[in-house]
């Protein structure tokens, strides 16, 4: 039965990282992968992460299930981050813990699935996991084009998609921080985009999983606040992996919101229905260090105050690379501080992407998505260099 299989393809990322690993050049910079990086180079645990585990455990007195539906009070305790002061919307908004933000995302398209969504429309270039989801769960993925040519949100083509949709159709949507591309939409388009949602079928699944790096938590989240106060029923994909640094511990959550709270108890039950199905109940350690973490004032405000380190950082890097715009002749650069969150898009061609990590050991995705937080004040100028001769 096996010999039926057929070899899938690699991990283009994945191999992006085992070259970069046996690259033996000093200099070498990794731009490929999609974690946060200090100054240093590092990919730290949170101080208040530590504190909460050290917490953890002295205080867990035991390892049993939780259920499939997870951490209860890690649910209840990021709804207020995520949805603001009134996080239940009168009882219309409930969630459960998944095996991070992929798990949400699997989730998410599962349960609207199982609610009549036949075909999914993303926006691209999109995160690459994006569509493979969407199709293994047995949907139809459209495309679209999410960016203008002049580095904008291109709010007009989602507007169309959703005012020409029917019943039995849905919409993927970044919350904020947009991978690949760093651009988000301006909040007079999230008020458009609301509009036109509210007066359509068609079901909106929001994927938030860089809140806090962009502009601020509150801002960050402006937009999905925006649509969830028009629309009757969303569903929310939340990450935990980047604004707690939790990547490995697989933490994150989803959420529905109804049009009336009597359709909760149909919505989680099937919720947990496929959480069972698949993963059974997801990893708790993460999860409860998060619950900690908010519930604590102290180490909440050591929290947002590490995340704020992190965003500052990340605007640096954006800002020092927009003033670089005049010496890298074709690859415009000065947009890129308008742009939000980890990720950029260079228009390179595959060339000059293998001329980068041959020549100068830069190694980048060959869509010319970068992960900016992988220069520093060490490494910055260097690469700059290396975009200059390779775009010569």
């Amino acid at each position: 039965m096996l010999e039926r299989l057929k070899d899938t393809p690699p991990d283009a990322l994945l191999a992006l990282i085992a070259q970069f690993a046996a690259d033996e050049r000093e200099d070498k910079i990794d731009l490929g992968v999609g974690v946060y990086r200090t100054d240093d180079g590092a990919t730290p645990v949170f101080g208040a992460i530590k504190a909460a585990e050290q917490r953890l455990w002295e205080e867990q007195d035991s390892k049993s299930y939780l259920g499939p539906e997870g951490d209860r009070g890690f649910v209840h305790a990021l709804m207020p981050i995520i949805f603001g002061s009134d996080a239940t919307m009168g009882g219309r908004i409930e969630g459960v813990q998944t095996p991070g933000g992929t798990g949400a995302v699997r989730l998410a398209v599962a349960l609207a699935q199982r609610a009549g969504v036949s075909r999914v429309f993303v926006g691209t270039p999109s995160w690459p996991n994006h569509i493979p989801i969407i199709e293994d769960v047995g949907l139809e993925a459209v495309t679209f084009s999410h960016s203008n040519e002049d580095g904008s949100a291109d709010a007009d083509a989602l507007i169309e998609i959703v005012r020409a949709g029917r019943e039995g159709d849905a919409v993927l949507i970044h919350a904020c921080c947009h991978n690949p591309s760093g651009i988000d939409y301006t909040d007079e388009q999230w008020d458009a985009i609301a509009d036109a949602l509210a007066d359509s079928p068609v079901l909106p699944i929001i994927d938030s999983a860089y809140q806090g790096l962009g502009t601020g938590l509150e801002e960050d989240s402006a937009g999905l606040r925006k649509v969830l106060a028009k629309v009757p029923d969303a569903l929310i994909a939340y990450s935990c992996d980047k604004n707690f640094g939790l990547y490995r511990d697989r933490v994150g959550a989803m959420y529905a919101k109804v049009a009336d709270p009597a359709q909760m108890g149909a919505a989680m039950s099937n919720a947990a229905a496929l959480a069972r199905a698949n993963w059974s109940m997801p990893p708790d350690h993460g999860g409860a260090a998060v619950r900690i973490v908010l519930r604590d004032e102290d180490l909440r405000q050591q929290w947002l105050d590490e995340l704020d380190g992190m965003r500052q950082r990340l605007r640096w890097v954006r800002a020092h690379l927009a003033g670089a715009d005049n010496k890298v002749e074709g690859v415009p650069l000065a947009h890129l501080e308008e742009q939000n969150g980890l990720f950029a898009m260079l228009p390179l061609n595959k060339d000059q992407i293998a001329r980068l990590r041959e020549d100068h050991a830069v190694y980048m995705a060959g869509s010319g998505r970068i992960n900016i937080a992988g220069l520093t004040k060490g490494n910055i100028d260097k690469f700059i260099a290396a975009l200059a001769d390779v775009a010569a």
